[in-house]
């Protein structure tokens, strides 16, 4: 299958996608089709253990990798020591038409784990494959979660390197802790004296600087994404939306043709495009539930089809979705606009010199007809997460209660009551004292820092808490550079000629 960049300018192979994360022309690698699964061929994966499912998703995607290979990755990555579940991303029914997809269960405790724990070993293959000698420098601007996940992910990987770039004061202690901590040879992290979109934007001028790039050819180095920009990372979230159907039919709460809506909490717009190129590939979803936090801008997106990013960037208790500038978006533009990347680079352009772009009106009434967006404010996501708990004695985490609060006022203004599926992105071990605070109130968690509110936390829920945020406040800091905005490449490769 080959690889074609959203602005036109390359073709590739799946490996080489995945080898150089991003277009050269800035463009994002999207397939050139949506391979099919029929009813049929789905009703075949019932039963089968989520790496057998996943191989065989993953196979239509990746022609130039073997299914030996791909089997061999897959079972590398998701192994029992890595998640404390057997399901890997198991399904719980919190009401009859309500069930959450718990893809917290691996070794950081976020969703990016189901991606980050298999995207190394595709790496690894595609420098293979492609007779890259040079280290695979991977850069990463993180909100909050795929930073750690790809530190684990890629530490003491033989011909790999991993820096994240984090904002500096913008994410939860226990995420930062959770950076800081990590151990490795080949591991760096930088904290940005600005936001997320400042990283982000700044990690994509490095990929398309001709004399950073030269720099890093220089000391033997070939920088690389693992953000969800690089299709290696996009890949396997599609696999969990097939898993959570055929688990659901399995166990006969929807049976094999049935529709499905799933509700994703995003900023970033990765997990939900997952989605729907699941949907492209044939998945029975009737609904894309798009939840944003009060950094609204894909709310307002689909809801008068502007995209404007010149507005108040807020931070709030769900930071992984403190987002503005949602890249992956690029993706699904490219769709709605029929595959022409000429028009998707002068969306692209207008964004970059103005703040802004619109698609028109045809174009946001088909997407609407996929696509259905809302938002929860902090005091929102907090009585969300306290009447989820009363009602089901189910603890969520702020990202979670976003998606859950985004899913009851979808209900209630449209009256679909069609099963859905809520992606729980994140323990809410992560967030224990905004967890708690909105359980207990204000006063309750006075004084008490986060790992003090995990043990509350574990007291009144009964759900144990994680040993990596028991273990973390005993683990030594091993990084503590931290950079302007405008420092990040001088940054990046001090880091890296340590």
């Amino acid at each position: 299958m080959s690889f074609f960049s959203t602005r036109g300018g390359a073709c590739a192979t799946t490996s080489q996608s995945i080898l150089w994360g991003l277009a050269k022309d800035g463009g994002l690698f999207v397939p050139s089709m949506f391979p099919k699964l029929s009813l049929e061929r789905l009703s075949l994966l019932c039963g089968k253990s989520y790496q057998e499912q996943a191989a065989r998703i993953l196979r239509d995607f990746m022609e130039d990798y073997s299914i030996a290979e791909i089997n061999e990755a897959v079972d590398a990555a998701y192994t029992a020591d890595a998640f404390d579940a057997p399901e890997i991303t198991p399904v719980r029914s919190i009401a009859d038409d309500v069930h959450v997809l718990e893809l917290f269960h691996g070794p950081t405790l976020a969703f990016k784990d189901i991606a980050l724990k298999l995207l190394p070993h595709l790496i690894r293959l595609a420098a293979e494959k492609n007779d890259e000698k040079r280290e695979v420098s991977i850069l990463v601007a993180t909100s909050g979660d795929t930073g750690k996940a790809a530190l684990e992910g890629f530490k003491d990987v033989p011909g790999t390197s991993c820096t994240v770039f984090y904002p500096y004061g913008g994410v939860s202690r226990v995420q930062e802790l959770q950076m800081v901590t990590t151990g490795g040879e080949n591991t760096h992290v930088i904290g940005v004296k600005g936001n997320f979109d400042n990283a982000q934007t700044g990690v994509k001028k490095l990929f398309g600087s001709e004399a950073f790039h030269e720099k890093m050819n220089a000391i033997g180095k070939l920088p690389s994404s693992a953000n969800s920009i690089n299709f290696g990372r996009l890949a396997p979230q599609i696999v969990y939306y097939f898993t959570t159907y055929t688990d659901l039919v399995s166990r006969g709460v929807i049976r094999m043709g049935q529709g499905l809506n799933f509700v994703v909490p995003t900023g970033n717009f990765g997990d939900i495009l997952a989605g729907y190129y699941a949907m492209r590939m044939g998945l029975p979803i009737r609904k894309l539930i798009c939840a944003s936090n009060r950094n609204n801008v894909l709310a307002d997106f689909f809801r008068d089809g502007t995209y404007y990013t010149h507005r108040t960037f807020f931070k709030t208790m769900s930071p992984s979705m403190d987002i503005l500038i949602s890249s992956n978006l690029e993706r699904l533009l490219y769709e709605y606009a029929g595959r022409d990347p000429e028009l998707v680079r002068s969306w692209m352009q207008q964004l970059a010199s103005s703040g802004s772009f619109s698609i028109g009106a045809q174009r946001l009434e088909e997407m609407r007809k996929v696509f259905w967006a809302d938002y929860a404010d902090d005091n929102m996501t907090s009585d969300e997460i306290r009447r989820v708990f009363d009602l089901h004695n189910y603890v969520m985490d702020p990202h979670t209660a976003v998606a859950s609060y985004v899913l009851k006022n979808y209900r209630k203004q449209t009256g679909d009551r069609t099963p859905a599926v809520i992606l729980a992105t994140a323990s809410p071990y992560k967030f224990s004292e905004d967890v708690l605070r909105s359980l207990l109130g204000e006063e309750a968690v006075a004084g008490m820092d986060a790992f003090a509110c995990a043990e509350k936390l574990q007291e009144i829920s009964g759900v144990p808490m994680p040993k990596q945020v028991a273990e973390l406040g005993q683990l030594p800091i091993r990084h503590d550079t931290v950079c302007e905005v405008d420092g990040m490449e001088e940054a990046v490769l001090s880091e890296l000629n340590k």
